[in-house]
């Protein structure tokens, strides 16, 4: 009966994200469709005549009905075909793919900065009441700075005075591109990593103040033991949550890192797309960003799940 429900809650939680899914995709379609400015202008310049304009509207497709239009996208996008871009007339698939590595690689290396120095501060100031004002100190800045005004100073110390990093660009081959995703990697995980560092502390700081700790205490276990096999133990699901919702933004974050240090990854594509009305293109970045956040609350959702056993009693 057990599995039979847990089984049902697991079912349910993918289908609510497949529905997520599909919900906002439409919307992000129907939205560019009304959005101000016409992409056939972006093609053809302002001195086109009115015939060849809607020629080439009839020719794009943009003046068939809404619904049509999502299902001819939509069709397309299940078999893998996300269109064509309007400005380029390339496949956006192509467009999008080799930008794709660049910002898996800068998203994976901010997730391991805030994983690691996120939970790693964050217990310090749960535990350490020395430790607790300068960690507070630490989080309250990383919380208040916007990522943009970090990504400025970072160029400014490390990249222009220092010279130990460069100041734009997304570098050649895996180490070349770590060296140049460094500096963004860090602006992308300030913010981040100071909510984890956050969540983790007080997670931390409220376990250690329970009755078994100290009762722990009182019989002589060492310190590291309750940290590790209790205290840690029992903080662990706020802070996978934290983690995890954190990782999940970091897609969409990557819009405005990746612009200020010129890194050609789809945050930056999706800017340009932006700007010359480049739709299909828009559509497709857009849909990443959603299913790649859609993804993860998920994960974290059945995690809770499998770890918690409160969630687990109301699946049974």
């Amino acid at each position: 009966m057990l599995r039979s429900n847990l089984a049902r809650r697991i079912t349910t939680t993918v289908a609510g994200a497949v529905a997520t899914v599909l919900v906002a995709s439409f919307v992000i379609f129907a939205g560019l469709t009304t959005a101000p400015g016409d992409p056939v202008a972006q093609i053809l310049g302002a001195k086109a005549t009115d015939e060849a304009r809607a020629s080439m509207r009839v020719k794009l497709g943009l003046d068939d009905p809404l619904l049509e239009r999502y299902w001819h996208w939509l069709a397309g996008a299940l078999k893998g075909d996300l269109g064509t871009s309007l400005t380029t007339r390339q496949d956006v698939s192509s467009l999008i793919e080799p930008r794709l590595l660049t910002t898996f690689l800068l998203v994976v290396m901010a997730s391991v900065l805030i994983v690691t120095v996120g939970i790693s501060l964050g217990v310090l100031g749960g535990v350490s009441e020395r430790g607790r004002s300068v960690v507070t100190t630490l989080t309250g800045l990383g919380i208040a700075v916007p990522g943009f005004v970090a990504a400025n100073i970072l160029i400014g110390v490390f990249a222009v005075k220092l010279g130990w990093f460069p100041t734009f660009g997304s570098g050649d081959g895996l180490g070349d591109s770590i060296w140049h995703l460094t500096l963004p990697s860090i602006a992308l995980s300030i913010g981040y990593g100071a909510y984890v560092t956050q969540l983790t502390s007080a997670a931390v700081a409220e376990e250690a103040e329970k009755e078994y700790v100290t009762t722990a205490h009182g019989r002589g276990v060492p310190s590291r033991v309750i940290l590790r096999h209790h205290t840690l133990r029992n903080a662990a699901l706020p802070v996978l949550t934290a983690s995890g919702l954190s990782v999940a933004g970091l897609v969409a974050g990557t819009v405005v890192v990746e612009q200020i240090f010129a890194v050609d990854g789809i945050g930056a594509l999706l800017i340009r797309s932006i700007t010359s009305k480049d739709y299909p293109v828009v559509t497709a970045v857009s849909m990443i960003i959603v299913m790649a956040f859609v993804v993860a609350t998920t994960v974290i959702d059945l995690v809770q799940v499998a770890l918690d056993p409160r969630e687990r009693a109301k699946a049974a």
